[in-house]
């Protein structure tokens, strides 16, 4: 058998790996869980099985010929929910780059097609690989046709060969049709026997073979209740052999020799991985050595090398980039200058630079204009050789990130692509990658940087009239890029940590680890490995009896959602979770933030990410301090490490309260929610009150949560799916909810219809600050892909403008700190909340200044309302 045929049940795979996977989602908001638990089996498959011809078979639609038969053929099943729909065009995608064929027919099921397809390869003399969750294709089993079925989740497989079945089910494979005649499928709504189970089925083919045999010896079933239901249900039985059977000879206008599989570019996939967010999938498929080298033809560029600096250098108006080969420039050398202006180009070395007067005048002189690429990364660059740069009038980088938000590539090079600019290298090609890049020598690296100078000096103009003709001047100018300085000051002034404090933490959690294992071997009667899942589940599901939730090819599943299920089955279960959050806690944030601090100063130096998320909010890296776990005590309390940089200073932290509601509120002009805020009423109370219709005093704690989940669920466009989930409710109910939501809020949902046809319209949409977000899938024909754009039309104006809003509030603050000359300063922006440090003698005058800043920064339709609180450490000041 030289050809190998795999043939894959899409839906069955994806609906799989959807349910086995929790819910996850790439940077742009596209959820991906069911295309990575797709990609890993596709990979795995491909690497295993070898295929010569492969095809991805899908269901048409919702209609099949089956219903012809019985209206309620699969009748009763849930609706997709929308997280699950929108990838199914991801996956065709993927598909796609994989080189991977797939087809679908009208009116037939993804099993129809590969039981027409089996049967010719099976005819054929091919091997055949079958793939699928669902036992029905057991039919198709053959000695040439092996069909493997998925079982918990998807990555383990269970291949059924004709004495495989025998062995296991004592069935043949043509039998799997009779056996679904009696016993009926639950998930098709096909009917069967009522009251006949796969265990009475099989017993009567074992005795008889086939359903028109049972038929046939039907008076001589033992069991007079079996015998009556055999005889009252014959139609239903014959009916649903009819429907269980494979149409193995479907219409279809595919052949084996359309299915060829030759293999995929690594190229094309890691294109796609990037996209989708797959980085741990890049390495499998060798996507690291996949870059191709290739040098473009580049015009000849006039520059010269400075080995002094002089006045004469300078015309008022220079574009300026600093060089560094990583991208945490806090601890990254400058490894070269660029400086382009309309009469020359040079490049700089560092110590040339740093060690000018001239330069060092030049650079401070706020007078002379800089177009600079990153002016964070620039000012903090220079400010580690007291050189305080002032002037910067354009940031390329955030220009950029303006006009294109859903792009994940904003370094020169690629913004020259985008606006049809080739002039230079990609930084890989000259750098290298990882941890072999290196500065080549000086005169292709000078070129280099006089290149990404000069492209930057050409393209400021055409970058700001295409911000101009968006509105979108101002919020660079006026917004992002003011903010850029402050950020850039707030990184190089750090924040202190008491490393003492944290070292004393790392002692008592070691201490309470070690406690908590003691205890968990006393209440299992012998000492083992905790960490080793191998080890763990003799001792839970054989020594203590638990039940077993799930397997894995290696044993029991010890997973986290397994633990949380036996959570109250048994007293070890609590502490073995205590145990692994704690030791999470220890290794990640407690050793994790030791390892960073900076070891003259004492000090954390984050970074923010400015030109990241679509929404616009910021995020930080090296450490994310906006992660830290604040939801067990020991987490909370690592913010105790966060002190003032004096003694005699205090931490003093505010938040805005509920933002995104308000904002909603004020976008959406709702009256109800409008009221509500104006007059200071709990807003969660109320929407209970609403939903549940109840007076205040019958709200329960458990109401106003599911109304908390409602409110802020609303406002990512959450589907009944994902808040069925969140609540632990059926979808029904958490429909009702919604419903019930939007009938308490006509003016939420007139928005939401509302924004969706401006979308479509424009093709974007904006914040109250004209921050843009461009949805191209919006006026899609697939119902998936434009169902997913249309949740983000309706988040993006609210969660971009709150985003906006906290920015502004920097600024505003900022400059009344400067104004009242008060020595307080803004340390670090974590989502909706600002934590300062000042001298406690300024306390009072920030409780005034704060608050008001936060709480006018813009005019909104209801008050914004911000929370504040201060004391000893960032912990203390919450």
């Amino acid at each position: 058998m030289s050809n190998k045929l795999v043939l894959i049940d899409g839906n069955s795979i994806i609906y799989r790996a959807f349910f086995a996977l929790p819910l996850l989602n790439n940077d742009k908001g596209v959820y991906t869980n069911a295309v990575y638990g797709f990609t890993t089996m596709l990979l795995r498959i491909l690497e295993e099985q070898k295929p010569t011809h492969m095809l991805v078979a899908f269901d048409a639609g919702k209609t099949t010929f089956r219903h012809n038969t019985y209206k309620e053929y699969k009748g009763g099943r849930q609706k997709t929910p929308p997280e699950l729909s929108e990838q199914f065009p991801l996956v065709k995608e993927l598909l796609d780059k994989f080189n991977v064929k797939h087809y679908q027919l009208d009116q037939y099921e993804a099993d129809d097609i590969i039981g027409t397809l089996s049967k010719q390869a099976n005819e054929a003399q091919w091997d055949v690989s079958v793939i699928s969750g669902d036992k029905d294709l057991l039919q198709l089993v053959s000695d040439s046709v092996t069909v493997n079925v998925t079982k918990k989740g998807i990555s383990d497989v269970e291949a059924y060969t004709p004495s495989y079945m025998m062995e296991k089910m004592e069935i043949s494979p043509e039998q799997i049709i009779d056996l679904k005649a009696l016993m009926g499928d639950s998930s098709d709504n096909i009917p069967g026997v009522p009251g006949v189970g796969e265990k009475t089925a099989t017993k009567l083919l074992k005795q008889h073979k086939t359903l028109e045999e049972v038929y046939e010896h039907v008076d001589e079933v033992s069991g007079k209740k079996l015998k009556e239901k055999l005889i009252t249900h014959k139609n239903d039985a014959f009916m649903s052999k009819e429907l269980a059977t494979i149409n193995r000879n479907s219409p279809i206008d595919i052949t084996l020799e359309d299915l060829p599989y030759s293999g995929y570019e690594v190229q094309d996939v890691s294109s796609i991985f990037k996209d989708l967010g797959f980085q741990s999938l890049l390495e499998r498929i060798g996507a690291e050595d996949s870059t191709q080298e290739h040098q473009e033809e580049l015009e000849d560029i006039d520059y010269q090398i400075a080995d002094e600096i002089t006045p004469d250098m300078f015309t008022g108006n220079e574009a300026l980039v600093i060089e560094m080969l990583s991208d945490n420039y806090h601890k990254s050398p400058i490894e070269g200058i660029g400086l382009v202006n309309q009469h020359t180009s040079y490049f700089i070395p560092t110590e040339v630079a740093t060690n000018s007067e001239v330069f060092k005048k030049w650079a401070e002189d706020a007078t002379n204009k800089k177009l600079v690429f990153d002016a964070k990364k620039t000012l903090v660059s220079l400010l580690k050789h007291d050189i305080h740069l002032q002037g910067i009038t354009f940031d390329m980088l955030l220009a950029s990130y303006l006009l294109n938000p859903s792009e994940n590539n904003h370094d020169i090079p690629a913004i020259g692509h985008r606006m049809g600019k080739r002039g230079v290298l990609v930084d890989e090609e000259v750098y290298g990658k990882g941890a072999k890049m290196k500065v080549p020598e000086q005169s292709i690296f000078a070129e280099h940087v006089v290149r990404k100078t000069a492209l930057l000096f050409e393209l400021q103009d055409e970058m700001e009239n295409q911000l101009e003709n968006n509105e979108q001047a101002s919020l660079l100018k006026e917004l992002e890029m003011p903010l850029a300085i402050i950020l850039g000051e707030m990184e190089h002034t750090g924040v202190l940590v008491n490393t003492d404090r944290l070292e004393k933490m790392r002692i008592e959690l070691k201490e309470r680890l070690d406690e908590l294992e003691k205890d968990i071997y006393e209440i299992a009667g012998e000492a083992f490995n905790l960490n080793s899942p191998k080890q763990l589940g003799p001792i839970l599901f054989e020594k203590l009896k638990l039940p077993v939730i799930k397997k894995t090819k290696t044993g029991y599943s010890t997973a986290a959602d397994v633990l949380e299920k036996l959570e109250h089955e048994h007293e070890i279960i609590p502490k073995i979770l205590l145990y692994r959050q704690l030791g999470k806690l220890q290794s990640t944030y407690i050793e994790g933030l030791l390892k960073v601090v900076d070891k003259k100063t004492s000090k954390i130096h984050t970074r923010f990410n400015q030109a990241l998320t679509q929404t616009g909010r910021l995020s930080s890296i090296d450490p994310n301090l906006q992660n830290i776990p604040i939801r067990l005590e020991e987490g909370r309390k690592i913010r105790q490490a966060f002190v003032p940089v004096k003694e005699d200073w205090l931490m003093f932290a505010a938040d805005y309260s509920q933002i995104e509601l308000r904002v909603l509120a004020h976008i959406a002009n709702d009256e109800k929610l409008i009221t509500a805020f104006q007059n200071d009423i709990d807003i969660h109370t109320q929407t209970a009150m609403d939903v549940f219709h109840v007076e205040r005093e019958q709200v329960t704690d458990n109401m106003r949560r599911q109304a908390k989940a409602v409110n802020f669920g609303i406002v990512y466009g959450i589907s009944d799916y994902g808040l069925s989930q969140n609540l632990g409710i059926s979808r029904k109910e958490a429909k009702q909810f919604i419903d019930r939501y939007f009938e308490s809020y006509p003016g939420v949902k007139q928005y939401m219809d509302d924004i969706v046809q401006e979308a479509k319209h424009k093709g974007f949409v904006t914040t109250l600050m004209n921050r843009r977000r461009y949805l191209p899938d919006i006026t899609s024909r697939n119902f998936n892909v434009r169902s997913f754009a249309e949740r983000t039309a309706m988040n993006t104006p609210i969660q971009g403008t709150a985003a906006d809003i906290i920015k502004k509030a920097m600024l505003d603050l900022h400059e009344k700190l400067l104004e009242e000359k008060l020595q307080a300063r803004i340390l670090l922006q974590v989502h909706d909340e600002l934590i300062i440090e000042a001298p406690k003698e300024e306390l009072s005058a920030l409780q005034e200044v704060v608050p008001e800043m936060m709480e006018n920064t813009v005019d909104l339709k209801v008050p914004l309302k911000v929370d504040y609180a201060y004391g000893t450490s960032w912990f203390d000041a919450k």
